[in-house]
């Protein structure tokens, strides 16, 4: 029987501070459409935060989140900028260019899942002209699909050149539970200019959902039908908000995130074969070969080989040290 502990942080089911916090919210009747007290005060607690007075709103789906967000930034005759491993380059099959209706993505390269400015320079220099999709908006990720983070000044160095050229700026925060338990301050996010920011509930432990964060509140002027209009005005909105209080209340939304971090350390320290990135946050990316990855998954561990070539363990919020120590056995073994 094949295990899946570390083949992704969406593998593990909610953490006990989001189902209580469902069960707290379950009763009784209420608005719907996010039009509730639930939805509020949920918004209260990611506006705290953030320090910020955004307009909050709530998505089942980070694709979703991702894609209209991007398609209120850069119209159809436009393009995104992102990392060319980035999740709405190469992950959301094409939603963003769907709800953008044909908005384009300019991938850029550069190290671990983070745009290399240089890249961006020469993006940013090349004249509008009408035979292709002039960037209209900046997408980054935090932390990056290869678990890296960006510090305070990398992200000012990329975000800073783009609002200079009139570009709006996207982060997908998926996993910036995880940068935050390392260290990043989601304080700076709106202080450098983010227009838009996807904060990520379903990988960092929460049931599904996702919270858009209009940090440019001018960007909410019919917000909520963009929502239904790709079929994101969920009905019973309260259980899209009540595990963000869970977790933003007791703190839960850090500290889990630091215990994945804390196994993907532990699991680094352990592991046999080299690693291709720096373990910063909850994922271990190795180079291993197809033989010695076989060999894993007839052992029963079931992990996923990366874009960039390299094998990936997720840690998430459920993970073990005896966990970690059972898998750094069997990799052992194989190595």
């Amino acid at each position: 029987m094949a295990r899946y502990d570390f083949a992704s942080d969406n593998v593990a089911g909610a953490m006990p501070e989001v189902i209580e916090a469902l069960g707290r919210f379950n009763g009784g009747f209420t608005a719907g459409y996010g039009d509730d007290a639930i939805c509020a005060r949920a918004g209260d607690l990611i506006r705290s935060l953030l320090d910020t007075d955004a307009e909050v709103r709530f998505a089942a789906s980070g694709t979703a989140a991702n894609a209209l967000s991007l398609a209120a930034l850069a119209g159809p005759h436009e393009a995104v900028i992102a990392h060319e491993h980035s999740h709405v380059a190469t992950d959301e099959t094409g939603a963003p260019g769907f709800f953008g209706a044909g908005m384009g993505i300019i991938g850029l390269g550069g190290p671990s899942g983070r745009i290399d400015p240089t890249a961006l320079a020469l993006a940013l220099a090349k004249p509008d002209q009408p035979h292709w999709q002039a960037p209209a908006a900046l997408s980054l990720t935090n932390a990056t699909e290869y678990g890296v983070i960006y510090a305070k000044d990398e992200l000012a160095d990329l975000i800073g050149p783009a609002k200079a050229k009139g570009l709006k700026v996207h982060l997908d925060g998926a996993r910036m539970a995880y940068a935050v338990a390392a260290g990043f301050d989601p304080l700076t996010l709106g202080r450098l200019g983010v227009d838009v920011l996807v904060l990520g509930g379903t990988k960092a432990g929460a049931t599904p959902t996702e919270a858009i964060v209009l940090f440019d509140k001018a960007l909410g002027r019919r917000f909520g039908a963009r929502l239904k209009h790709g079929g994101q005005l969920i009905s019973k909105a309260r259980f899209l908000a009540a595990p963000w209080i869970g977790m933003l209340e007791t703190g839960a939304w850090t500290t889990r995130a630091a215990h994945a971090n804390a196994m993907a350390a532990r699991l680094a320290a352990a592991m046999p074969f080299a690693i291709t990135h720096c373990a910063e946050a909850n994922a271990v990316f190795v180079d291993m070969d197809d033989g010695a990855l076989a060999r894993l998954r007839e052992t029963g561990w079931f992990v996923y080989r990366f874009i960039d070539g390299s094998v990936r363990f997720m840690c998430s919020w459920a993970t073990t040290p005896e966990t970690v120590d059972e898998l750094g056995d069997a990799l052992g073994a194989i190595a």
